[in-house]
């Protein structure tokens, strides 16, 4: 590739313009999608391909109402489905180059799910705090996304002791503070493209950061997001039971 783009090559340019903010769209047939899914799959995010925006009813699952447009898995399948092999996601990359992806989570990570002015106070105070907060995406929705490691799914059913938090992506809406997105759930992996003019979901800090523990960034989250709505007081307890 010929062109480049602030003294580089194109592609390496075109990435490292991706995860300084780039739109999602912007890059979407220039090989920089691939490359960031692929930097997710390798990451060990595992991935599954979604819908799309699309004109009428705003995605391309042609649900009437579709209460989550673009925003979801095209396959029932998607737990499954969900994969970190190379191979499988170059394929659906390239033959299906409009699609969204999801990233499965309760498998090798969960996701903090906060509102995006919450967010960045949170994600502000834990960098000058020298807290390793791993990989962030930002949605034009305003919300932040922070991925950590997972609390695990116990062999024993009965030991599980779930947050007051476990988010799955029909309850989203029952949790406008801090969503904790862990088995049975999922969310939109950048790049990603929701419907309306240049709307999307990028990586704030990308997937080659490690993951950390969930708890190092919970304090500060539910304290942002206690400021955010006003009360003064946390929705959370830091120190909720995650596994017995």
């Amino acid at each position: 590739m010929s062109g480049t783009f602030g003294g580089r090559s194109g592609r390496q340019g075109k990435l490292s313009q991706w995860l300084r903010g780039r739109r999602p769209k912007e890059a979407a047939d220039d090989g920089g999608r691939e490359a960031l899914l692929l930097a997710a799959a390798d990451a060990g995010l595992p991935l599954a391909p979604a819908a799309h925006p699309a004109p009428g009813y705003g995605c391309s699952c042609d649900r009437v109402g579709c209460p989550t447009p673009a925003r979801h898995p095209v396959s029932f399948a998607w737990q499954t489905q969900s994969t970190t092999d190379r191979a499988q996601v170059e394929r659906w990359a390239r033959h299906q180059p409009e699609a969204n992806f999801i990233t499965a989570t309760g498998m090798v990570h969960d996701v903090l799910d906060v509102p995006l002015e919450a967010g960045r106070e949170a994600l502000e105070r834990l960098l000058a705090e020298g807290v390793e907060v791993g990989p962030v995406a930002e949605s034009d929705d305003g919300r932040m996304l922070f991925f950590t490691l997972t609390r695990g799914t116990p062999e024993d059913e009965d030991e599980w002791w779930p947050c007051e938090l476990d988010c799955h992506p029909e309850t989203m809406a029952e949790h406008p503070g801090l969503r904790w997105h862990c088995r049975g759930s999922y969310v939109l992996v950048p790049p990603a493209r929701l419907p309306g003019d240049d709307q999307g979901v990028r990586w704030v800090r990308g997937p080659e950061h490690p993951l950390p523990e969930p708890l190092t960034l919970l304090e500060a989250l539910t304290d942002a997001c206690a400021r955010h709505a006003g009360d003064g007081s946390p929705h959370l307890d830091p120190a909720w039971p995650l596994r017995h």
